[in-house]
């Protein structure tokens, strides 16, 4: 269970980026999260992780008090917790296979870890991972010979090989086209289904939310606009998200 109590966040600028949000997510739910971009969507999967800290509120999960963990105990937390960024954050002139292995490095002796050194287990892993996403025969390529949906496809194979109970996904499609999207999101429907792990993906497309998401969560602001069922977001609903004048943008 993860557990969002009263979260805010205000930059040393003084940019309000989050304002009193709660929710719950219980495990194995797969929940998107939209909104304008500026209304905490990245700021809010980011302070789940502590890759941010918020200033006011707590981050509950599985029991622990993410907020007040030492950095020894967020290292172990962070074992479990999968992230995929929106530009993918690849050593773009690496292999393949190192990218991936380095989902490991939380779980590899610092030392080693340096010299990019991992067991022939971890090798054999990271295969499989790569296995599962449809891009083993690119192992060995260069990451920035890959296209943008196969660089992605490195970034969740990369996450998988921390074990994770949770995903966080932010905005990970927003760089690619309709037909490459809904083949990420599909990667992503998949683990949450047969693995059952949680998945909070932040989007932009309401359409892409309700074709994989269980619940939509909706921010404005900085502030919950809404937290419920994809078909419960009607017209009403869909411009108190994203103002008077927006339109519905379907990805097909």
């Amino acid at each position: 269970m993860l557990k969002i109590e009263h979260l805010t966040k205000v930059y040393d600028t003084g940019v309000q980026a989050l304002d009193d949000v709660s929710f719950e997510i219980p495990d194995g739910q797969f929940v998107v999260i939209i909104g304008l971009s500026g209304s905490g969507k990245s700021t809010l999967l980011r302070c789940i992780n502590r890759l941010i800290d918020p200033t006011e509120g707590r981050i509950i999960w599985n029991g622990l008090d993410i907020t007040a963990a030492t950095e020894e105990d967020l290292r172990q937390i962070r074992r479990r917790i999968g992230m995929i960024f929106q530009q993918f954050n690849l050593i773009k002139r690496s292999s393949v296979i190192t990218n991936v292995l380095a989902g490991r490095l939380g779980y590899t002796n610092p030392a080693w870890s340096l010299v990019n050194h991992f067991s022939k287990v971890d090798y054999q892993e990271a295969l499989a991972k790569l296995d599962r996403v449809g891009i083993r025969d690119k192992a060995y390529v260069r990451a920035d010979e890959l296209s943008g949906g196969q660089q992605q496809r490195v970034g969740i194979a990369r996450a998988l090989m921390q074990d994770p109970e949770l995903m966080l996904a932010d905005e990970p499609v927003a760089s690619l086209d309709p037909a490459t999207s809904h083949s990420v999101m599909k990667y992503l429907e998949l683990l949450n289904r047969e693995d059952g792990i949680t998945i909070l993906c932040s989007l932009h497309f309401l359409s892409l939310a309700r074709t994989y998401a269980d619940r939509i969560i909706a921010l404005k602001d900085g502030r919950l606009e809404f937290d419920g069922l994809p078909d419960e977001i009607d017209d009403a609903r869909f411009r108190a998200i994203y103002g008077e004048d927006a339109v519905r943008v379907e990805i097909a």
